[in-house]
């Protein structure tokens, strides 16, 4: 049964996307079928930042440590990084530049000089191995590479083609970025060449084959995704407003998850474009420097993976800081266990924890629980979200399930990733043959349309936001010439919702033990990719029928303690 706030939300977001609005929807064919498009949707991402930057330019945008800048300032000198990547160094209309570096202010100058220049912003994972980002650099065919200091060490002897250009953090654009500034009018003249169908982005997911795939959107559906969350804020801000309890303050989020997420890159970093949303960064994520700034910046919306809204809500110095500016705690990228919930409404009264649910390859878009919703369904993912969203639950073979039948979670949208690069088998097999994405999410849609998620469908782990790839640590582990047999999966944690863990079995005559693994794999996979619980069966591993080994009986095995708890 709907409620009231169901029914208020649906009344707003109603006459917001109505004719004339600012939100109006227009019908946009794809995959043979007809999506809702925004009819005042910029046709880039250059166009956006062009717009939103101009329009907001007095207004701080970045705070970054000693570092603050407007709305205007990031515009002007990411073109000057537009003009210094086509002139100094050649970057075409559709040219894959990487960046691999930690979050920093000077990052997001650099994203927005490669869209300005025309290039395709190619993110590449901060936390993986100089051998995982060589192979994501000749994945999507980069001949340009924007690093900082640390990545560029890591990469210094793995196999790639492409040019590292370094660049700092904590310092002024025009000093860690002097490698790619220069003058010039190259951001101008692209506003006239880009258009929506042109490349914009590859973010890398990790997927039940092993290797990571790069998902590419073209800027129609990044820009289609980015507005979809500000249609979202806009019904949230009527509502407000008319409980009156409207902020006479602008908005403000912390930025304590990676840019190089879709959680960071499209809800957290390109929606406060056009919700004149200040950021502040921090460089690596702790508790109580992130309550610090929270208190000093007057946050008022707070996003991360769940662990970290439940470290701020549990931890022994919160009652130290005034964090009463913040009314939002969001959580993205990985399930919020339901005792969270509680626990951070209890540390927060006035303010509401809200459970965003999305993917890379849907540029996050996909569904939302909200404030009193939220409480009276911790358990659910929440709504799709209007006007964009066609949610479905679907059976192996496309079929539309009952309400409540529990099936593969599909997502139809416009913003939806074109495909994977390279990769013209995966990316039929991600896709239905009208046009919806197959999540790997197991779930159902109770009475009310809400999304409860009941398991994965594919091999993977959810770390704290990071995707693991089963197969891919279990490649790592094989890599060892005595191992016979092994098994991967993932185990409950309070701290990151789930952690790796291994099973393995040596060939006749050989030895190793479980801390002789773990040094073995350290270096050669990302550290978060590597089980943190690794046990030695002495016995071969049980195996299905077909002779797999059985994953689910290994599991119960050697980790009953773990999933008894």
């Amino acid at each position: 049964m709907a409620t009231e706030l169901d029914l208020d939300l649906e009344r707003i977001i109603t006459q917001l996307i109505g004719p004339g609005m600012p939100f109006e929807t227009v019908p946009f064919e794809r995959y043979g079928v007809e999506l809702p498009a925004f009819k005042g949707a910029p046709p880039s991402l250059a166009h956006y930042f062009a717009h939103f930057c101009n329009e907001h330019k007095d207004l701080e945008f970045l705070v970054d440590g000693d570092i603050r800048l407007t709305f205007g300032e990031c515009w002007a000198a990411a073109s000057h990084v537009a003009a210094g990547l086509a002139r100094k160094h050649g970057v075409k209309k559709g040219d894959r530049v990487g960046m691999a570096a930690r979050n920093s202010a000077n990052w997001i100058v650099a994203y927005m000089g490669i869209v300005m220049a025309g290039g395709c912003a190619t993110l590449l994972n901060g936390f993986w191995t100089g051998d995982e980002l060589a192979y994501g650099i000749r994945l999507a065919e980069c001949e340009l590479v924007l690093a900082d200091e640390s990545r560029a060490m890591r990469l210094e002897g793995t196999d790639h083609p492409a040019r590292i250009v370094l660049f700092e953090h904590d310092c002024p654009p025009a000093e860690g970025l002097a490698e790619i500034w220069a003058e010039g009018d190259t951001a101008m003249q692209m506003l006239t060449e880009l258009g929506p169908d042109d490349l914009a982005t590859i973010l890398y997911t990790s997927g039940s084959t092993g290797q990571s795939k790069g998902a590419w959107s073209d800027h129609r559906g990044v820009v289609s995704g980015t507005m979809s969350y500000i249609s979202q804020s806009a019904m949230a801000a009527q509502l407000l407003t008319e409980r009156g309890e409207a902020p006479d303050s602008q908005p403000c989020a912390l930025i304590a998850v990676p840019l190089f997420h879709v959680t960071g890159e499209v809800p957290l970093y390109l929606q406060s474009y056009g919700i004149a949303r200040k950021l502040v960064l921090m460089p690596k994520w702790d508790a109580r420097e992130a309550m610090r700034l929270m208190e000093k910046e007057a946050v008022s919306y707070f996003v991360g993976v769940p662990l970290m809204s439940y470290e701020i809500a549990t931890h022994s110095e919160r009652e130290r800081f005034d964090l009463t500016a913040c009314k939002s705690f969001a959580a993205g990228g990985a399930p919020r266990p339901v005792d969270h919930v509680t626990k951070i409404k209890d540390a927060f009264p006035d303010g509401f924890p809200l459970l965003g649910y999305g993917l890379t390859e849907t540029n996050g878009v996909g569904c939302g629980n909200f404030n009193e919703n939220y409480m009276a369904k911790p358990g659910s993912t929440g709504k799709a979200s209007r006007p964009l969203v066609d949610l479905a639950i679907l059976d192996d073979d496309g079929n539309s399930l009952p309400q409540g039948d529990v099936g593969e979670v599909c997502i139809r949208t416009i913003a939806n990733f074109r495909g994977y690069w390279k990769n013209d088998e995966a990316t039929a097999t991600a896709f239905t043959d009208d046009g919806y994405f197959r999540t790997g999410d197991l779930g159902y849609l109770d009475q009310d349309d809400y999304l409860f998620i009941v398991d994965r469908k594919k091999d993977i782990i959810i770390r704290g936001g990071e995707n693991i790839s089963c197969i891919e640590v279990e490649e790592a582990i094989y890599a060892h010439d005595g191992v016979a047999e092994c098994s991967v999966f993932g185990l409950p944690d309070e701290r990151f919702g789930e952690i790796p863990a291994a099973v393995y079995h040596m060939k006749d005559g050989q030895e190793m033990t479980p801390e002789g693994l773990r040094d073995f794999l350290t270096g050669n996979i990302a550290p978060f990719k590597v089980p943190q619980h690794i046990w030695q069966s002495h016995d071969d591993l049980p195996r299905l029928g077909t002779q797999k080994i059985d994953k689910r009986t290994v599991r119960t095995m050697f980790a009953s303690e773990f999933l008894e708890t």
